[in-house]
């Protein structure tokens, strides 16, 4: 199975990755980045209070207070907030360290860690914003407005910023908790209403900062037009950074699922069907993710169960069966359309059987495991031979084998194609098989093509003379050089040049005809050592 990468894998490791370094690289990514993005928003609390906001410039013990209180609140926070949120989410994520599968309860709270922490992070810049009102109150009451306004644009932006982060760093805990697909109805899940959330914090809340400025400024705390324009213009900066930001890291939670999609739509639309994408979002794209692995899944049992069919029935006759069901949309008492359906059509084929010489006697000799082997390498170069020149390996019958060429699938020179596999099978037989003989007959004749047994169990396979022929070609041929017999209409009917291997041998007449049949054998046998060879058995036409 091959797993999609998740985004940001740099990052977040690998999808196989043990559960400590998990733990660790978390831990690692959550504090860093928290820790940078407070301190950042720390920095925009002093800038937008001490040059930006109407309320004047702090006085001295002013400003000697926020120099020491900013630190020290902002180090206090950090070592809470990671203090608090290592424990808020280590109980949370006992079935992740333990290896094992969560609960539907514990799935529920692996999705809701990203709120959680967040939810730290709004608690520690409330009292933030309560801390310095009430210090500005204290010390410059001109200034509590502006203060409290800084600390609630700036907290605002960095929660949002920090719950994207969070959510981002979760990534992989939210792809093992829905391993099993995505949850219905998770607190705070949705796109639309994530987006909106996200714009109102991101964009609203700053731009009513602007507002509440302007109404400062004409009503409360009278500004010149060049302090109202430097206010606006400040606050505008911020949004548009900080927006930008929030909506980048936004596009991002969501491009990153569809792009994964994407990837795995274009690797089954090639054909590869052993792909699977990580479902780590609670959202409607969890539900896609999870959907595209249920439909790969299910392709992938689909060509399973093509594949086996192919290798039992033969691959043009599987091909056959699933057009049908694809095309044949008659109803039927048995419910959907069928597959196929029993009876055949007359079609002219000609046939190759390959028996070999003595098998009986050469089991009872030797080791089953022995037998097995090399029957396995006796059939391996019929199959490979008879599919070389497009037939159809239609049965094997204990040590033998029947091949047809011409049905289901229509050859224009199918008795030119199994003559030359009956050569080539015969040379590579006694090359590569030396201990077993083996012989092979061909015929060329008019025949019924299709399916017999039972409507609930049938099989694909030719009916006719031509059959019959090739089975009494293959009991003479173990008396003959090379081991082939055909019927001379098959070397009459095969074109090109393919005639001049073979030669004229007789014209016996086969058991159940009642006339004569003109059989041809090759002009240039491989040669090898003399029928019945390796079975201890003398064997006659």
């Amino acid at each position: 199975m091959t797993h999609g990468r998740m985004r940001g894998a740099r990052l977040l490791g690998s999808p196989t990755q043990s559960t400590r370094s998990l733990r660790v690289r978390i831990q690692l990514l959550l504090t860093v980045l928290l820790v940078i993005t407070n301190v950042i928003g720390a920095g925009i609390v002093l800038i937008l209070r001490l040059w930006v906001l109407p309320g004047g410039r702090p006085n001295e013990a002013y400003a000697l207070s926020l120099a020491i209180a900013t630190p020290v609140y902002v180090g206090v926070a950090v070592v809470v907030g990671a203090t608090v949120g290592t424990v808020a989410c280590l109980r949370p994520l006992r079935w992740a360290l333990q290896d094992r599968q969560p609960t539907e309860e514990e799935r529920r709270t692996a999705l809701t860690l990203s709120g959680r922490l967040t939810l730290i992070q709004v608690v520690l810049w409330s009292a933030a914003v309560v801390l310095f009102s009430v210090l500005s109150a204290v010390l410059q009451p001109a200034t509590t407005l502006s203060a409290g306004l800084s600390v609630v644009i700036a907290g605002t932006v960095v929660c949002t910023i920090a719950y994207l982060i969070s959510e981002y760093a979760f990534r992989p805990i939210a792809a093992r908790a829905l391993t099993d697909g995505p949850l219905e109805n998770v607190d705070g899940t949705g796109l639309l209403r994530r987006m909106v959330v996200f714009w109102s914090l991101g964009t609203a809340v700053p731009i009513l900062g602007i507002v509440a400025t302007c109404v400062a400024a004409v009503t409360w705390q009278p500004m010149s037009l060049g302090r109202v324009v430097l206010v606006v213009l400040s606050l505008t900066g911020v949004i548009l950074v900080f927006g930008l930001l929030v909506t980048v890291l936004d596009g991002r939670a969501v491009a990153g699922p569809v792009a994964s999609l994407r990837d795995g739509v274009d690797r089954v639309r090639h054909g590869d069907y052993d792909v699977e994408v990580p479902v780590d979002d609670s959202t409607e794209l969890g539900r896609l993710q999870a959907g595209f692995n249920q439909m790969a899944a299910g392709l992938r049992e689909r060509e399973r169960i093509r594949d086996l069919f192919g290798r039992h029935v033969g691959h043009d006759v599987a091909q056959v069966a699933t057009a049908q069901r694809s095309t044949d949309d008659r109803p039927t008492g048995r419910g959907p359309a069928d597959d196929s359906e029993l009876g055949g059509t007359a079609a002219t084929v000609s046939t190759l059987m390959v028996d070999l010489v003595g098998s009986t006697t050469y089991a009872a000799r030797r080791d089953p495991t022995e037998v097995v082997e090399v029957l396995n390498r006796f059939f391996a170069v019929i199959v490979e031979e008879v599919t070389a020149q497009d037939g159809l390996v239609n049965k094997f019958m204990g040590d033998a084998v029947l091949a047809i060429f011409g049905a289901p699938r229509s050859l224009d020179d199918h008795a030119g194609s199994s003559l030359r596999a009956a050569r080539a099978i015969a040379r590579r037989l006694t090359e590569e098989v030396p201990e077993i003989r083996a012989g092979i007959g061909v015929s060329t004749g008019d025949v019924v093509a299709g399916n017999v047994g039972h409507e609930s169990r049938f099989e694909y396979t030719v009916i006719g003379d031509a059959v019959n022929a090739a089975a009494r070609l293959t009991d003479l041929a173990k008396g003959v050089p090379g081991g082939v017999l055909v019927t001379w209409r098959t070397v009459e009917e095969a074109l090109g040049d393919e005639w001049r291997e073979w030669q004229q041998e007789g014209e016996p007449t086969l058991r159940g005809r009642e006339e004569p049949t003109v059989v041809g054998r090759l002009s240039d046998p491989p040669t090898g050592p003399p029928s019945g060879a390796g079975t201890g058995v003398r064997t006659t036409p």
